[in-house]
């Protein structure tokens, strides 16, 4: 029986992020070291302002690194141009889109854009693959909408979508469950998890749905200042490393059941 081989998609070695202010380094977070392959579905957990946006900022080279390394399918961030990154990775920020007047179609087709000409036509492949994009995601009723008339899971999709149809081998999203119930919080995870499967690419984003990310990712990073853990959900269990995640006073880890209890 023959074993699937993957390769790294994204890398980190002992980074470390935060931000400059004048001559003060404000770290965030450091020592944050994994190594996500094709194909999978990777949750990065924490608790609030632990810096789960600003890796994915920097991840992106929407701000740089403090110190440490990013490879990219086994290159350095740093080298990458911004028109060579916007085919290596695309990324869904909790922002959105900034006019939530265009149709369902035109968001995602703007996912093309890196590969577009400089009028922005698209050619017949890339219609061609907006079109499958649209059947992937369940958007094919939907794609004549105006986004501003879409539920919060629907938007939520369309997002998905728009970062699918730029066709990059990594995906980064933040909270990407956000304001949505728990069923619509499932489906959209579980979308990822199929998407991530069936066209091998790496998916990574941030999120509070501990519970979830543990039934459904293939890894997960917990992050702390101090610190991050990196492995399947059963290595972490196994290791511990949810027990110190909040404050043990008020609530505590249950790895029998996989599952966060109060006290």
């Amino acid at each position: 029986m023959k074993t699937k081989t993957t390769h790294s998609v994204i890398k980190s070695v002992d980074l470390q992020i935060g931000y400059h202010h004048k001559s003060v380094v404000n770290t965030v977070a450091q020592h944050i070291n994994f190594d996500v392959h094709s194909g999978e579905l990777v949750a990065v957990v924490g608790t609030n302002g632990i810096g789960k946006s600003t890796l994915l900022r920097t991840l992106s080279d929407l701000q740089p690194k403090l110190s440490g390394e990013i490879l990219l399918n086994s290159t350095p961030l740093s080298r990458y141009k911004a028109n060579q990154l916007a085919r290596q990775l695309s990324i869904v920020l909790t922002e959105g889109i900034p006019t939530k007047n265009l149709s369902v179609l035109e968001v995602i087709a703007l996912g093309r854009q890196p590969y577009t000409n400089w009028i922005g036509n698209l050619s017949d492949s890339d219609i061609e693959l907006v079109k499958t994009v649209l059947k992937d995601t369940g958007l094919n009723d939907l794609q004549d909408k105006k986004c501003y008339q879409l539920s919060d899971g629907q938007f939520q999709r369309v997002m998905i979508a728009r970062a699918l149809a730029q066709d990059t081998s990594l995906i980064l999203l933040d909270e990407p469950t956000t304001h949505l119930d728990i069923y619509h919080k499932a489906y959209v995870l579980k979308l990822l998890k199929n998407i991530a499967k069936t066209t091998a690419k790496s998916i990574v984003f941030s999120t509070h749905e501990i519970a979830l990310a543990l039934q459904l990712c293939d890894k997960i990073l917990i992050l702390q200042k101090e610190k991050s853990s990196f492995g399947t959900p059963k290595q972490l269990i196994q290791q511990g490393s949810f027990s110190d995640l909040f404050e043990s006073d008020l609530i505590s880890f249950d790895p029998q059941s996989a599952s966060f209890k109060i006290n």
